[in-house]
C-alpha cells in the first residue's frame, strides 16, 4: 500500500512538472511568433516605383480580346507573371485562381508571358486557366520582371501599391495585406512596428 501511494504521488509530480514544462514552450513559441516578421513577396525591381504611375499599356490576350494593362478605373489589377517552363508557377496556379475566384469584387487577375503563343495556348488548355492571358515581351521589360513568378499589384487609381517574387500562396496574400495596411510591403510595415518606440500612456 505504501509503494502504490509513493508511486501515485510520483506520477503526481511528474504530471504537474510536465504542465509547467509545456507553459513555458508556449509562452516560448508565443514570444518566437511576435519576433518573427511574416514572409513577403521579395520587391526586386528597378523600374517601378511603391505608390508611382503603373506602365499603361494595350495588349491582345490568346482570346483575341483587347485589354488595358496598367489597371483599370474603379479597380485593382494584379498582374502575374509566369512561363510555361517554369515549375513554381505552375504550382502557385490553383492558389492565384482560387484568389481571383475570393477577390473578384474588388480585383482582375492578368497572367502575363512571352514567347511562342502555340506553347502558351497549349499551357492554357492543360491547367484549365480562364483568366486574361497576354503573351507579351513589352509588358515583362516595362514593368522590369526580371525573375519568375512575379506580380504587381495596381489599385484603383492606377498606382503600383505592391510588388515582388512570389513563390508561394503567403506572398500572394502579402500584396494584398501592404495595399490594406498602405505600406509597400510586409516587411516594410514590420520595420515600421520595430522602429516605433512604444510610448506609456498615464491616466
Amino acid at each position: 500500500m505504501t509503494w502504490l501511494v509513493v508511486s501515485n504521488g510520483v506520477l503526481w509530480v511528474a504530471v504537474v512538472v510536465l504542465a509547467v514544462i509545456n507553459y513555458a514552450l508556449l509562452r516560448q513559441i508565443g514570444v518566437l511568433y511576435e519576433r518573427v516578421a511574416p514572409a513577403g513577396a521579395l520587391m526586386v525591381n528597378r523600374t517601378l516605383e511603391n505608390g508611382g504611375p503603373a506602365p499603361a499599356l494595350e495588349a491582345l490576350t490568346l482570346a483575341e480580346e483587347r485589354i488595358s494593362i496598367g489597371g483599370v478605373e474603379g479597380k485593382s489589377q494584379l498582374l502575374f507573371f509566369l512561363s510555361p517552363d517554369c515549375p513554381v508557377c505552375g504550382e502557385l496556379l490553383p492558389a492565384l485562381l482560387s484568389s481571383a475566384r475570393a477577390e473578384a469584387d474588388w480585383m482582375e487577375v492578368v497572367l502575363v508571358s512571352d514567347g511562342d503563343q502555340q506553347d502558351h495556348a497549349g499551357y492554357v488548355a492543360r491547367k484549365s486557366i480562364h483568366l486574361p492571358y497576354v503573351v507579351s515581351e513589352l509588358v515583362g521589360k516595362s514593368y522590369g520582371v526580371s525573375k519568375l513568378p512575379y506580380a504587381v499589384l495596381i489599385d484603383e487609381q492606377q498606382r503600383v501599391v505592391s510588388f515582388g517574387i512570389v513563390n508561394s500562396r503567403e506572398h500572394i496574400d502579402s500584396l494584398f495585406e501592404a495595399k490594406e495596411r498602405g505600406v509597400a510591403s510586409i516587411q516594410d510595415y514590420m520595420n515600421k512596428r520595430v522602429e516605433t518606440p512604444f510610448v506609456e500612456v498615464k491616466s
